[in-house]
């Protein structure tokens, strides 16, 4: 029997599943799987997670949270409890994301990431199966150096380029999540073109870059791409080190009986571009960033879209529990 493309390609990557969505996990069984304020919205709107909404909301209010304080640590609590619930499917770890308002904040942003590690430990959930999510600026990758060296393992995320790859390559985190789909969409409008062969594909030969780089320096931080559009581009990167996908391409790859081979190798990425190696400073980052057009529009655009994924649940919260009147007053 034929085995899927998803079969395939489990044997080359691990595979993250990109949801919130527990039914799904469920289904699909990844090794690991990420969130992020969207996607807890979108789980907070299925009704059969209300009673992990009216949880977190009761668990809040009895710690003496009240008004706009009392929706954020309701939120907090509720990213935490639909975290540990994935852990409960899966065997390996969940990423679970700082507050984006916090993005330019180092010192915010540690100590978000502690208040949330703190949660998981009163649920039993043992500190090295959470990665703490945080956008890639140089204020939240330097966060992620200090977490980093405390044992706090970091997941660097909205990472469109070879700058931001290398700053985190610095900051010796546990993994980065560069993004495949954002980017091809923002060439996609730029260039005015329909469509890319997936050997040209922007996004897919963004990670292929960092890729390359990472494994010419022998950096042991993990890539995990990120932001698919089609099964082509997930195919297009067989072999990184980990794919997060979401459950409608999981589903199609599942359908898909094409033969998948590997396009990224450690063994061969030294017969690629060589890509010399030194520490970047923040003077050469934001020079890097702000003469990136594509990195530096995406970058602030996918942290303004999940500070209002995060404000859509905090206006979801107090509808359900009527706290808009208590707010106003």
């Amino acid at each position: 029997m034929t085995q899927s493309a998803l079969d395939q390609l489990k044997a080359l990557t691990t595979i993250v599943a990109d949801t919130g969505d527990l039914k799904a996990i469920e289904k699909f069984r990844p090794l690991d799987a990420t969130t992020n304020p969207s996607l807890i919205t979108a789980a907070a709107e299925q009704p059969e997670n209300r009673e992990l909404i009216e949880a977190a909301y009761d668990q809040a209010k009895s710690e003496g949270y009240q008004g706009d304080a009392l929706v954020d640590r309701t939120i907090d609590i509720l990213t935490v409890k639909l975290g540990a619930e994935i852990l409960k499917i899966v065997d390996g770890r969940v990423s679970t994301e700082v507050d984006a308002a916090l993005s330019y904040d180092t010192e915010a942003t540690i100590a978000k990431a502690k208040e949330l590690l703190a949660l998981y430990k009163e649920y039993g959930v043992d500190q090295n199966r959470i990665l703490i999510k945080i956008a890639s600026t140089w204020d939240g990758i330097q966060a992620a150096k200090a977490l980093e060296a405390e044992g706090i393992h970091c997941n660097l995320t909205l990472l469109f380029g070879l700058h931001q790859a290398k700053a985190c390559a610095d900051a010796n985190v546990t993994l980065i999540s560069p993004f495949v789909g954002r980017i091809l969409d923002w060439y996609k409008k730029a260039e005015n073109v329909d469509h890319y062969p997936v050997d040209k594909d922007p996004g897919v030969l963004s990670v292929k870059q960092i890729y390359h780089f990472y494994k010419q320096h022998h950096v042991k931080t993990e890539i995990m791409g990120a932001s698919f559009r089609s099964v082509d581009q997930v195919l297009g990167l067989a072999g990184c080190d980990l794919l997060t996908v979401s459950p409608n391409l999981l589903q199609l790859l599942e359908q898909d009986q094409r033969e998948v081979t590997a396009e990224l190798s450690v063994n061969h990425a030294d017969t690629h571009q060589e890509y010399s190696y030194t520490a970047i400073s923040k003077e050469e980052f934001k020079h890097d960033l702000e003469h990136d057009l594509m990195a530096f529009q995406l970058l602030q655009g996918g942290i303004d879209g999940f500070i209002k994924a995060r404000e859509q649940l905090s206006k979801l919260l107090r509808s359900a529990f009527g706290l808009d009147a208590e707010i106003k007053d």
